[in-house]
């Protein structure tokens, strides 16, 4: 799961949103000193109440999520904040503010790019059985969740659309061509300097089909890169593939881009969104968590609302809703204290964690289906939170460290190959300024071209961020096998329940390991990391309802009675 910082966007406005751009007139033309927020009202206050309360509060608005309740706005004031929180039309304001430049490969290192800390060796495991792409023999992940078999009988539509609410989607890379809808995509999130480093283009907004951080070119390649005879083929190869782009380049994800970007794929028909984040700054929302002052608390309740009304407005309008649970390898029912946050805006600090009143978002937000993540020998991999609190189903997320004893033991192969920026593995020093791969990454990452000489670039990450894109890649298969035409929107569509319900019931059940407490000392792990499964075989805290299984879910018949 990416942890960065997220800035605050203006959303692109369509004839499908409900996003609109309020024009700049006299009075917003703030001065140098003023500062953006996400300000969100309160239930059931009009928007014209909630523009009254915001001016009075002393800001102008200069974008508005109306749907939501969601509101950009820019403000001089030092007090606006707490301004905000007094007023009784607006839950809060979340500071869209950034202090210096946060490398791209700082935040990603820590759990995804392990391998690469380490120096390890490329290894290689027995992997997929497809044979219909040269790299598919590194994907163990599709024989894990048995999408090889599945694509026999489904490999996915096109009028199926998978949303990648992501750090955005590099078009360019051949295994994602032909899949990837431009008319459909957006980009909710424009670079901001202070954390991205200079705007590649001039309006800072990068248009769709790119992707300056990675992350997202790797989940969608995961989810539906093509079987197309060059590269590697992801787990649904067929279906249509949506930039999302709600985080910024550096990886950091704000609550308006994310919001903005929910609401836009409920209002534009999107079938799936995967969602491998959390929501900066704070790893754990609280309602009224006593280590935090009082605009810290605003702030988090308005997170929390924005977040909980994006997320229903996605899912009533035919969304379902995937999400990595994380990697900071705990119970999620029953956190550790926050020694991470705020990771942006002011230093960190040691917050104690009231389950019942604090959510890891939006993993934790309603209607999510909470993905684990297991190594090559289905066991949870070390880092992957897990829990039967939010914990949904497994899949292959990688781990570095699997296979202890073995051969395979702490070797790339261990981990999920998917597809990649070339520009972002040159800025790593991976590719050379010519295009190829430089002798010290061979085996960490790859570049096969097509016939015609367009090449796609491959690397290893590892994560929850891994793991979602396989669940979601199997949601997708449902909706492509069971689906029906959606005559107003076009293409198919299958209600999320529905979804979720084959997903779960079709999934491969894993009791629990013996012993249930498990150790990572072999692997080099603290005693934090040691980890309790509980529950029976049919539903557990690591494995949820089981791992996700692409064949049993589009060949077993759906038995879903009446909506519960």
């Amino acid at each position: 799961m990416s942890r960065r910082l997220m800035a605050g966007a203006v959303a692109t406005a369509t004839s499908l949103a409900l996003v609109a751009l309020i024009p700049a007139g006299p009075s917003s033309a703030a001065p140098a000193t003023a500062t953006d927020y996400t300000v969100v009202a309160e239930d059931g206050v009009s928007a014209d109440a909630a523009l009254a309360a915001i001016g009075a509060a002393g800001g102008t608005v200069v974008a508005r999520n109306d749907s939501v309740g969601v509101y950009k706005v820019s403000s001089s004031r030092t007090d606006f904040a707490s301004r905000v929180a007094a007023a009784d039309a607006l839950v809060g304001a979340a500071q869209n503010r950034a202090v210096g430049y946060a490398p791209k490969q700082e935040k990603f290192d820590l759990v995804e790019q392990e391998h690469r800390a380490a120096g390890a060796a490329g290894g290689q495991h027995g992997g997929s059985t497809a044979g219909l792409d040269p790299l598919d023999d590194k994907l163990w992940g599709l024989d894990m969740v048995r999408s090889d078999d599945a694509r026999r009988k489904q490999a996915g539509n096109k009028g199926v659309t998978v949303g990648i609410l992501d750090t955005g989607l590099d078009a360019s890379n051949p295994d994602l061509a032909p899949n990837f809808s431009a008319k459909l995509s957006r980009n909710f999130a424009p670079d901001k300097t202070d954390i991205d480093g200079p705007c590649e283009v001039a309006s800072c907004l990068d248009p769709v089909g790119t992707d300056d951080g990675g992350h997202g070119t790797h989940v969608a390649g995961t989810i539906g890169a093509a079987a197309n005879g060059s590269g590697l083929s992801g787990v649904a190869p067929n279906v249509t593939l949506v930039e999302l782009k709600g985080g910024q380049d550096s990886g950091y994800f704000f609550l308006e881009p994310v919001v903005n970007a929910l609401t836009y794929a409920g209002d534009a028909g999107i079938d799936v969104v995967n969602m491998s984040f959390y929501v900066d700054p704070w790893l754990y929302n609280c309602l009224d968590n006593p280590a935090d002052s009082a605009a810290s608390k605003a702030e988090q309740r308005a997170i929390i609302k924005g977040m909980t009304r994006a997320l229903t407005y996605a899912h009533l309008r035919g969304v379902t809703l995937v999400g990595a649970l994380g990697n900071n390898h705990e119970d999620m029912g029953n956190p550790r204290t926050d020694i991470s946050s705020p990771d942006y805006g002011a230093p960190a600090y040691p917050r104690p964690i009231d389950n019942a009143t604090c959510w890891d978002l939006p993993a934790e937000g309603p209607f999510v289906i909470g993905v684990s993540a297991l190594g090559p020998s289905g066991k949870k991999s070390d880092y992957s939170n897990y829990g039967t609190e939010q914990i949904s189903i497994s899949a292959p997320g990688g781990w570095f460290r699997d296979g202890f004893g073995t051969p395979t033991y702490r070797t790339d192969a261990n981990m999920i190959l998917s597809t990649y920026p070339k520009k972002v593995l040159q800025e790593e020093g991976a590719v050379d300024a010519d295009g190829n791969v430089v002798p010290e990454a061979a085996g960490v990452v790859f570049k096969d071209c097509t016939a015609a000489g367009a090449c796609g670039y491959y690397t290893y990450l590892q994560g929850t961020s891994m793991a979602s894109p396989h669940a979601a890649g199997v949601a997708s298969l449902i909706v492509s096998q069971y689906g029906k035409r959606d005559w107003f929107r076009g293409g198919l569509g299958l209600e999320p329940w529905k979804v979720e319900n084959q997903l779960y019931r079709t999934a491969a059940e894993h009791a629990c390991p013996e012993p249930r407490l498990q150790t990572y000392t072999n692997e080099g792990r603290s005693d934090e990391f040691n980890a309790l499964c509980e529950g029976g075989k049919n539903f557990n805290g690591f494995y949820g309802y089981g791992v996700v299984d692409a064949y049993a879910a589009v060949t077993e018949r759906p038995i879903w009675g009446a909506r519960p």
